[in-house]
């Protein structure tokens, strides 16, 4: 009984995160970020690229640039740039020499002008965000180099939710690029004000009355935050403010932008919960096993650390606190007709991925990466967790105050579009049962 209780104080130190720091051990199994096999974009072109399958092209002007977005699915629209000396390469960047960022819903790839590497980061179903570099010379065999931890320095903290993610940020920025660290940052996703955002990136959109930090520069450093952000509104053509022929195209859209804040979230959301799920059970298999209790038991400690994770998620897959637009926005590039052409429809024609820019990001506020594979992967105890709360939410019988922002309409038109297109989603997979009293539930939704 002694050596029982031993095991048991070291297991709870050695796989239980304290509640205090919110920290995930994702070193460690079962999660073994830098050793269990993976199979993001990255991982997979390599492999085709391995075999011999597909072969990246280099073009004179923008080396493996083009070749790379396409193998990878990735619009040339989607490109938004930052001048902001934040990432990996910051001698080549500053306010005359952006880097350029371009993404779709799994993978991210970064170019900085007259860098060394191309920087992607792709979302692994299990592993969360992994990250690459490619050589930017010509090679005979170009290969993806996974990093060992230096990008996890910035991208695996509380501004990720403490797992492997991705992250926006807005600063102050100096003459050079350099983010005045004193006068603060700011992290972004769709609940930020836009007052806050962007800055130190470029921005071409219109938003009305509305002003962000975009475009411009801190012009005294003894006064870093009276930035002219009349200046930066409304801006269309950059040609003005840096040299856009050497890009793929000449636009930073606002609305790619929007994209990116809520995406990059979502995932690392999702990331948390997938780890914190595998974390939990796998520390209930060992306690089942010592104790000879039923190796389907979970422990409530280990209920409640899902539903807590679950709930996060939920809540921000559905919109919850996004900050309301108080006027239209509207982009330069295409990316929105484009961002909006690639997810599924029923039969009404109606997406996910339909965008509002009136009042709101999306039109139906449910977020379009409920479709990615990363969330498919969620282990099953999560993901049946926040898919029965997300029925009872979408057919009425939940009416907590956090989802008051949906009305009826939202509700009705996301449930049946999640029906049509992704019809096993409310399906549980580990044999419990859909949420109590949802038939009646969905008929009051339907006479409100």
């Amino acid at each position: 009984m002694k050596t029982r209780r031993v095991l048991l104080v070291l297991l709870g130190t050695s796989l239980i995160p304290s509640v205090a720091t919110a920290q995930l051990s994702f070193e460690r199994p079962p999660i073994d970020y830098y050793n269990a096999p993976t199979t993001d974009a990255a991982t997979r072109l390599q492999q085709r690229m391995d075999d011999g399958s597909f072969q990246l092209e280099y073009d004179s002007k923008h080396g493996y640039l083009p070749s790379l977005l396409e193998a990878l699915d990735v619009p040339v629209s989607s490109q938004v740039l930052v001048f902001s000396k934040t990432s990996l390469q910051i001698r080549h960047i500053d306010p005359k020499q952006p880097r350029a960022i371009y993404f779709n819903d799994d993978v991210y790839v970064g170019n900085t002008r007259h860098g060394d590497v191309f920087e992607i980061s792709a979302a692994d179903p299990q592993q969360g965000a992994i990250f690459y570099t490619l050589d930017q010379r010509r090679a005979d065999a170009p290969r993806f180099v996974r990093d060992k931890g230096q990008c996890l320095t910035c991208h695996a903290s509380s501004r990720t939710a403490d797992v492997p993610g991705h992250l926006v940020r807005s600063v102050f920025p100096d003459q050079r690029g350099h983010a005045i660290i004193g006068s603060g940052t700011f992290t972004t996703d769709h609940t930020s004000p836009l007052s806050q955002r962007w800055g130190g990136w470029y921005v071409t959109g219109t938003h009305g009355k509305q002003r962000h930090m975009g475009n411009v520069i801190v012009a005294s450093r003894a006064d870093p935050e009276k930035l002219d952000v009349e200046d930066g509104a409304n801006v269309t053509d950059l040609s003005d403010r840096v040299n856009v022929s050497p890009y793929l195209t000449p636009h930073s859209d606002i609305v790619a932008l929007m994209v990116l804040e809520h995406q990059v979230q979502m995932h690392n959301l999702i990331t948390r919960a997938n780890f914190e799920t595998r974390v939990a059970t796998g520390s209930d298999q060992v306690m089942n096993e010592m104790l000879d209790r039923d190796p389907d038991y979970r422990s409530p400690s280990t209920q409640r650390r899902i539903e807590r994770v679950g709930d996060r998620l939920l809540e921000y897959l559905l919109f919850c606190g996004e900050y309301r637009l108080e006027a239209p926005i509207r982009g330069t590039s295409g990316f929105a007709e484009e961002f909006a052409a690639r997810g599924p429809r029923d039969e009404k024609g109606r997406s996910l991925r339909d965008l509002d820019l009136n009042t709101r990001l999306m039109k139906y506020p449910c977020s379009y990466l409920i479709y990615s594979e990363t969330f498919d992967s969620l282990p099953a105890p999560v993901k049946d967790y926040v898919s029965r709360r997300l029925y009872a939410v979408l057919n009425g019988t939940d009416t907590s105050d956090q989802f008051a922002h949906l009305s009826s309409s939202d509700r009705r038109a996301i449930l049946a579009i999640l029906r049509e297109t992704k019809p096993d989603l409310f399906t549980p997979r580990d044999g419990s049962s859909k949420v109590s009293n949802a038939v009646n539930g969905e008929r009051l939704l339907q006479n409100r």
